[in-house]
């Protein structure tokens, strides 16, 4: 199936599968998706939520995070997991804001990744969903199942994102972005995909080569047992 023909099942597939797909993420403004974000990597979105519920009481501005001891902020992020470098991120990140942008979030890429520690996946969050600007999130999950679907055979997160850009359109990057997030968690596992109830799976290569493995296994068995 040609890419244009891919596009055009998988889109509507996903919108009936996750309609309503966004962040799992809790936040009320663009600094706590930040900070969230920045919390997130090697963690659950549950628990990351877990722990921001109590650390946002305490901390509401970047200059709280700029200023409170590092091993003070160690302590209150300690279950997320990779507490050291997360805490210095925050620190340093906030410490910038202050420096550059009065202790507000930037709206743009470029001013964004420009922070220490921030690349282009969280800043594409931080846009998407703190901002309404369009940006295509490429995490484990997407990267993972655009491979299988077959639209890239880029590795990179950075040329993977890039690579979807003239294939999805741009007022669809965040909620697509989302949508396979979401499908990712559900269906298209890293382990153990269910391919069979896959909704993806007449676009997809790996599903495909699964149906046709399978199809030849069925019919081993059948010629053995004749």
């Amino acid at each position: 199936m040609k890419l244009p023909d891919k596009i055009k099942h998988i889109l509507p597939a996903l919108d009936r599968r996750y309609p309503s797909a966004h962040t799992a993420l809790s936040f009320r403004n663009p600094l706590e998706m930040l900070v969230a974000t920045i919390l997130s990597a090697q963690c659950t979105d549950k628990k990351v939520n877990e722990v921001t519920q109590i650390l946002f009481k305490k901390y509401r501005s970047a200059r709280d995070f700029a200023e409170v001891p590092l091993e003070e902020l160690e302590v209150a992020i300690h279950p997320t997991g990779f507490f050291h470098n997360k805490a210095k991120s925050i620190k340093n990140c906030c410490s910038e804001l202050i420096k550059r942008h009065q202790g507000q979030v930037p709206r743009t890429m470029e001013e964004l990744t420009a922070l220490p520690g921030i690349g282009r996946k969280t800043a594409n969050v931080v846009l998407g969903s703190a901002f309404g600007i369009p940006g295509l999130v490429v995490d484990t999950h997407v990267g993972r199942i655009v491979q299988r679907l077959g639209l890239t055979k880029e590795k990179d997160p950075v040329k993977i994102e890039f690579a979807l850009m003239p294939l999805i359109p741009q007022e669809r990057w965040v909620l697509f972005s989302h949508q396979l997030i979401d499908h990712g968690r559900t269906l298209c596992t890293a382990r153990s995909p269910q391919c069979p109830v896959c909704p993806l799976r007449p676009a997809c290569d790996y599903g495909t080569a699964q149906a046709e493995i399978g199809g030849q296994r069925t019919e081993d068995r059948d010629q053995r047992k004749g």
